[in-house]
């Protein structure tokens, strides 16, 4: 991610250039990158170009070139060209090769010019116009050359259009601007006073481009999916410094009918375009009109042309026309003025009716509504008929109070007036005025200006893992934006993959981590339009150093796979034939720096596999082969050796599994010539290691070996006895128990050689019981019980838990669960408030139930309290925090014990109890804190049910440290003296204050008198040369240390004077050779990361040395702070101080701090936290 404060390079000389071709000719762009030999990729609609009949992709040197050839529509789009992490946008417009300017009419001649209508004079300037130019296309309005301007601002005017609903419509006007300075302000209305601006949204947009060939501005207003109440009057205002202009146009809304055919279908299809042209789709593809049986639920309203009974004159009032109209012509009236709120319009228009009659109190009401703009003032003015009569002014029926400068009431004769100044939209409303039980009334409409984006988005291209950041500017400060991916508005709840930040009038999108799924466009959204910028998010790519090879190893050696990648931050995942590979005591996974490592001790041929190590995140495994060598001995037995026939022969135990109190016999064929010995023998539980059976003869391959203290069974009767035969040996257990579990070796051996196998026998029974029950979150009428498994499952898996419960007084337990709980956890319903009850827990396996647990601690059904309430910090130390809270909102039946307060550190999860018992009051000082910690604290409410939901502090609290001035330097003593010169060295002082140290004060005394002379001030180093010294004088030296509280309280001194001799040379002036010593700036001390506490004065300090004295800037995010009456510099020595006065929460972020001079220039910077106390 680039650096802060730094401008990404773009990596091209030369960028192409939106280009509008016509059709059937060839379109060429041209881009020239910085430097040879960079990869280009032409890009149409987010998909790459790749070389061919229809584009012609061509590279010499840094030039490169992208032919689109036979140009038709379908290639009008956006392109793009990529070199690097730099995209470049531009777009192909087409256009046709000839377009008559006339639609001609079924016998071929062209169709006569539409001229102003007898009843309906011209408007001046207006010149006539066709049914196929009511809307000049964008084309022909950028191509217009302006020459002179014979009608007022106005190049070309927006026309009247007519339109089908559902379908969409675009007017245009060109305004010259020439002799223009600054771009003209053009505002666009329906009816007499609706301002669209205030209506952008889905359905209707504004447009505006500039032609800097033609010098002239191109204003669109674009509608689409027109309805019928859309149709009527329009007027567009074009105003500069110096001149006005407007224009009328209508907006004619069909709803239905077409020309009439002999079709009966045709009588219900949509009208075709005038002057029988047919309505085609965007792919080209003739509709025919779409059916439409509206006709018959209303009736149709179709207006072919502009009749003047159905427009009213734009300078009449559209509430006067109201009042004098008809109810029934109230819905087309209102269509043709712009009113969309029928319901209201009704409302406001019966209490005029209302107020009709003669009034005795006003000579003149309110008028029957006032618009104004946001942030501006309005006055209501009435006439009364007594000039001494009291007026009362009332808001959605409340009367106004004088406050403040909001309302002002002013009295002029008979006149009453009411200024409401800095109108919002919470001054929206309807007002009264009320004289004596008589009253007017009014509406007050508030329009709020649409807020623009004054900054654009900017398309980022970044690799996986990095941090992208999306910024844009706004009109307003403080307005609200929504930001959206892919049409998707991104919501609060995503704030742990996104991150909305406002500073002033910038706003901001930052994803911390990009991933692949973040690619996509994202747009930021305001009430006046919105900003679309591309995200490309790269795949990230790992090399491989150094991959995993082939090994071939033989028995009880060891095997090391080894494999360095490039990012050391990578893990992994090391797999055996395709499946995961569990670490245990003989095979070992390490990873360290870049180094993955695999290690398998005692190599056996199971171990004969294909490993595959696969890091994480990417796409690729590294595989390598494991090859066992065996070595083999052939020998030829003379005589037959000892062997035990089971069906797992060898050192590995097989287990044989009997239930506790059944007869176990374990019935071994043997074989062997001469006939073997046989010796039964138990060894003690469990342990393992290297075989200490006597004359045990070691076997390649065995994984693991058993160890056994040996226990030799040789009686022949009894519960435990072992008979033996020529083929078989027979071990039996009467009633087997717990004691007989265990590993069991079976020993073969004659002269030949012997032969020996382990048999695990396992006993298994019912469990043991449980542990008590413990109970937990106890309500009014439940709680939730808690229980352990037990120590001994009777060896096998536990399948559930049966839960009783019963009243403490009462004998009887009943049970609560008839199926198994497999869970750990039940919370137990359905008990009687105040009642004390006891739990137990069964365990069950496969054999049976155990006995019952121990029963719970007695406990009642109480519900704790709630979480107790307005939780704040009073007082916060150096070691201590000052908490204090108001009691719980509900306590319940159980009463309140106290309070337990906890706290921890910031990003922790571990808990502290801030006192060992509770506290009956609801405060609470926590003491020994840890300094310049940020911790968070809760405080819980306790009764017989436990304790309540914790309360918790919204905000880490910052256990601050007190502020002192530092102590003296130590060990001032005088290092050398010569000439006037003395050498000084000491110490840094033991404590700083606990802030950080500002310099030093040097001072000297003579020894006659005694006064001290400061000689070096602001000093930062622990040694310094003092000069000019007069000879013959005894002199003592003292050091102050500095913070920013102050100096220390005493000073270090030197204890013997310092004599300064005569000495009777002559000086002889050295000859030094003229040196140059001007050098760039470089700071020595550079700004430090700060947190402050809003309200409280900050100051950033910082030490810059440069020949000549450089010169200094501050910046705050980019910005300069030299103007600004907020921030004060100062320069001293060379140290560097910039003082915030009281900053709020605005004046954090970066700042940084230039010093430039004629050798060049250096900066430094520091980011400034604001914190706001709770």
């Amino acid at each position: 991610m680039p650096e802060l404060g730094k401008k990404t390079v773009s990596a091209f000389s030369k960028k192409p250039k939106t280009t509008e071709v016509a059709v059937g000719s060839s379109a060429s762009f041209e881009a020239e990158t910085e430097r040879v030999g960079l990869k280009l990729r032409w890009q149409r609609d987010g998909s790459d170009l790749a070389a061919s009949d229809k584009y012609g992709l061509t590279s010499e040197g840094t030039r490169h070139t992208l032919t689109v050839r036979k140009v038709s529509p379908e290639d009008q789009g956006v392109y793009a060209v990529i070199a690097g992490s730099s995209k470049v946008k531009f777009e192909l417009k087409v256009k046709e090769a000839e377009k008559p300017d006339l639609v001609p009419t079924p016998n071929g001649a062209p169709a006569p010019p539409e001229g102003p209508l007898p009843s309906e004079p011209p408007v001046p300037g207006d010149a006539p116009t066709t049914g196929s130019e009511r809307c000049p296309p964008k084309s022909e309005a950028t191509s217009a050359a302006v020459s002179e301007d014979p009608i007022g601002l106005f190049v070309t005017r927006p026309q009247d259009g007519e339109v089908t609903v559902g379908d969409s419509i675009t007017f245009s006007a060109q305004v010259a601007g020439a002799s223009l300075l600054k771009p003209p302000v053009v505002k666009w209305f329906k009816g007499k006073w609706m301002d669209l601006s205030g209506k952008v949204g889905k359905n209707l947009q504004l447009h505006d481009s500039y032609d800097r060939a033609s010098k002239v501005y191109l204003f669109e207003l674009h509608i689409s999916e027109v309805q019928a109440a859309y149709a009527g009057g329009y007027r567009c205002e074009v105003s500069t410094k110096e001149k006005f202009d407007s224009c009328n146009f209508n907006l004619t809304v069909h709803e239905a009918i077409g020309p009439a055919d002999l079709d009966l279908r045709s009588a219900f299809r949509r009208p075709s375009l005038p002057g029988g042209a047919r309505r085609t789709s965007g792919d080209g593809h003739d509709e025919g009109g779409s059916l439409d049986f509206s006709s018959l639920l209303k009736k149709s309203f179709l207006r072919t042309s502009r009749d003047p009974k159905l427009e009213a004159p734009a300078e009449e009032d559209v509430w006067e026309i109201l009042r004098t109209a008809s109810p029934s012509e109230y819905e087309r009236i209102a269509f043709q003025h712009g009113v969309t709120d029928l319901r209201g319009m009704l409302k406001r228009l019966k209490g005029m009716k209302k107020e009709e009659k003669k009034s005795e109190a006003f000579l003149k009401k309110l008028d029957p509504a006032y618009q104004v703009n946001k942030g501006q003032k309005i006055r209501l003015v009435v006439e009364l008929a007594n000039p001494d009569a009291e007026v009362k002014w009332l808001k959605n029926g409340q009367e106004i109070q004088m406050t403040g400068s909001k309302y002002i009431f002013e009295s002029s004769g008979n006149k009453r007036m009411l200024t409401i100044s800095q109108c919002s939209l919470a001054d929206d409303a309807a007002y009264q005025c009320m004289v004596n039980g008589d009253k007017c009334s009014t509406e007050l409409f508030v329009k709020e200006p649409p807020v623009l984006i004054t900054r654009v988005l900017e398309d980022q291209m970044v690799t996986a893992g990095q941090r992208v950041e999306f910024e844009c500017e706004v009109s307003e400060e403080g307005a609200p934006v929504k930001w959206l991916k892919d049409g998707v508005e991104l919501t609060r709840e995503e704030t742990f993959k996104y991150r909305f930040k406002k500073d002033g009038r910038k706003h901001h999108l930052i994803i911390n981590e990009a991933t692949l799924e973040d690619s996509g466009h994202y747009a930021v959204r305001t009430s006046g339009g919105q900003a679309v910028a591309e995200l490309i998010v790269q795949e990230k790519t790992l090399e491989v150093y150094q991959s995993i090879a082939d090994l071939t190893v033989g028995a009880r050696d060891q095997a090391v796979f080894k494999c360095e990648v490039s990012d050391e931050n990578v893990k992994g995942v090391w797999l055996k034939n395709g499946r995961e590979l569990v670490p245990d005591s003989r095979i070992k996974v390490s990873h360290i720096g870049r180094v993955h490592k695999l290690t398998i001790d005692d190599v056996t041929p199971a171990d004969e596999a294909d490993y595959s190590f696969v890091p994480e995140g990417f796409a690729c495994n590294l595989s390598a082969k494991l090859h066992f060598m065996e070595v083999k001995i052939d020998f030829v037995p003379r005589q037959e050796p000892p062997k035990i026939h089971l069906d797992c022969p060898g050192r590995t135990p097989d287990t044989i599994v009997v239930v506790a109190g059944n007869k176990l016999r374990l019935d071994v064929p043997i074989s062997g010539d001469p006939a073997p010995t046989v010796i039964w023998q138990k060894a003690a539980q469990g342990s393992k290691g290297p075989a200490e059976a006597p004359e045990a003869p070691s076997q390649a391959g065995d994984s693991q070996e058993w160890v056994f203290e040996k226990k030799l069974l040789c009686e022949t009767e009894g519960r435990v006895r072992v008979e033996t035969h020529k083929d078989r040996s027979i071990f039996t257990v009467e009633g087997a128990e717990k004691e007989d579990e265990g590993v069991y070796t079976v020993t073969v051996k004659n002269p030949v050689g012997e032969d020996q196998v382990n048999i695990t026998v396992k006993v298994i029974e019912v469990p043991d019981p449980p542990a008590a029950p413990k109970i937990s979150n106890v309500g009014e009428d439940s709680c939730t019980v808690h229980w352990e498994p037990p120590t001994y499952d009777g060896g096998q898996p536990i399948l559930g838990y049966i839960l009783e419960r019963k009243k403490k007084k009462s004998y009887r337990w009943m049970r609560l669960n008839f199926d198994l709980l497999r869970e750990l956890s039940h919370e137990a319903r359905r008990m009687i408030e105040g009642v004390v009850y006891e739990m137990r827990v069964y365990a069950v396996n496969a054999i049976g139930m155990s006995r019952p647990s121990p029963a719970s601690q007695p406990f009642m059904p109480i519900g704790p309290p709630s979480e107790p309430t307005h939780l704040g910090v009073e007082d916060v130390s150096d070691s201590t925090v000052s908490l204090k809270w108001r009691p719980p909102e509900r306590v319940g039946a159980g009463g309140l014990d106290g309070y337990s307060v906890e706290y921890c550190r910031e990003g922790s999860s571990e808990w502290v109890a801030a006192s060992q018992s509770l506290t009956e009051h609801t405060s609470l000082l926590v003491k020994e804190l840890p300094t310049r910690a940020r911790l968070l604290f809760r405080v819980r409410a306790h009764n017989l049910a436990g304790p309540s939901a914790p309360a918790t502090t919204k905000e880490p609290v910052t256990v601050q440290e007190i502020l002192d001035k530092p102590s003296p330097p130590q060990e001032v003593r005088v290092t050398e003296a010569w000439g006037f010169n003395v050498a000084l060295e000491w110490k840094p002082p033991q404590d700083d204050g606990n802030t950080e140290l500002w310099g030093y004060t040097v001072q000297k005394a003579d020894k006659k008198t005694m006064e001290w002379f400061t000689v070096l001030e602001h000093y930062r180093r622990t040694h310094c040369v003092v000069s000019e010294l007069i000879m013959g004088n005894h002199y003592y030296f003292r050091v102050f240390s500095h913070n920013m509280v102050g100096a220390s309280e005493k000073a270090a001194t030197t204890k013997e004077p310092v004599f300064i001799p005569k000495i009777g040379l002559t000086y002889q002036p050295p000859t030094y050779k003229a040196l140059d010593f001007s050098e760039a700036p470089s700071f020595t001390q550079p700004l430090v990361n700060r947190s402050v506490i809003a309200g409280y004065d900050a100051v950033l300090c910082c030490a810059v040395r440069g020949s000549p004295k450089p010169k200094i800037s501050w910046f705050k995010n980019g910005l300069n702070l030299g103007e600004d009456a907020r921030f004060r510099m100062f320069s001293k020595q060379g140290v560097l101080t910039l003082e915030i006065r009281k900053p709020c929460p605005f004046d954090g972020g970066a700042y940084v701090c230039r010093a430039v001079n004629a050798q060049g220039e250096a900066q430094c910077e520091c980011r400034l936290e604001v914190r706001v106390p709770q």
